[in-house]
C-alpha cells in the first residue's frame, strides 16, 4: 500500500514511468500477486485483499501461505506485511481499518471478475500503458528463487530446537 503525494492513475504514461516499487504498490500489486501465483503455484500461496473499511481507502493485494507473504517489499511475514499497512494508512488516516479477504487467482487479471466484490475493481494486465505482466515478472526475477528461500526458511522452523 502507497499513498503518493501526486495521483498519477488518470495518467497512463506518468503511471506507466513510475518506479517498479511505487507502479506493484500503487495500482499494480494485483498484477505482482498473480505473477507470484504463477510462478511459484505449487507452494501454497493464495492472494489476499487488505480491505478498507467503509469510507476509507488504501487496498492492497499480496499473497500469504498464512505465514510468508509476498509484494512490492519483497518476502517477509504476513504479521509484518500488515503491520507496515495498517501503521502507514493510520498515519495518513486516523482510525483506519480493514479487513482481509481472500481471492481467486483469475480475479487478480480480470476487471470484470473483480468487480463482483464489492469495493473491488481491478485493472487488467493491459489495460496499463503496456501489458504489466511481463514487468512483474521481470520484478519478481530480482528476488531470485523465492521457493528455495521459502524451503530454507520452513526447515529452520521446524528442525529439532528451532523456536
Amino acid at each position: 500500500m502507497f499513498f503518493p503525494k501526486t495521483n498519477v492513475k488518470d495518467d497512463p504514461v506518468r503511471r506507466w514511468h513510475r518506479p517498479n516499487r511505487q507502479f506493484f504498490a500503487n495500482g499494480a500489486c494485483q498484477v505482482l500477486a498473480y505473477a507470484f501465483l504463477q510462478q511459484y503455484p505449487d507452494l501454497g500461496f493464495r492472494a489476499r485483499w487488505i480491505k478498507p473499511a467503509e469510507g476509507y481507502f488504501g487496498n492492497h493485494i499480496f499473497v500469504t501461505d498464512g505465514r510468508s507473504a509476498f509484494d512490492y517489499h519483497g518476502l517477509t511475514t504476513e504479521q509484518r506485511l500488515l503491520s507496515l499497512c495498517f501503521r502507514r494508512a493510520r498515519r495518513f488516516h486516523p482510525g483506519w481499518d480493514a479487513t482481509l479477504v481472500d481471492l481467486p487467482t483469475d480475479i487478480l487479471i480480470s476487471e470484470a471478475r473483480s468487480r463482483e466484490f464489492e469495493g473491488l475493481w481491478l485493472r487488467e494486465p493491459k489495460q496499463f500503458l503496456h501489458d504489466a505482466l511481463p514487468r512483474a515478472r521481470t520484478f519478481l526475477d530480482r528476488f531470485y528463487n523465492l521457493r528455495d528461500r521459502l524451503i530454507t526458511a520452513s526447515a529452520s522452523c521446524t528442525s529439532r530446537g528451532a523456536g
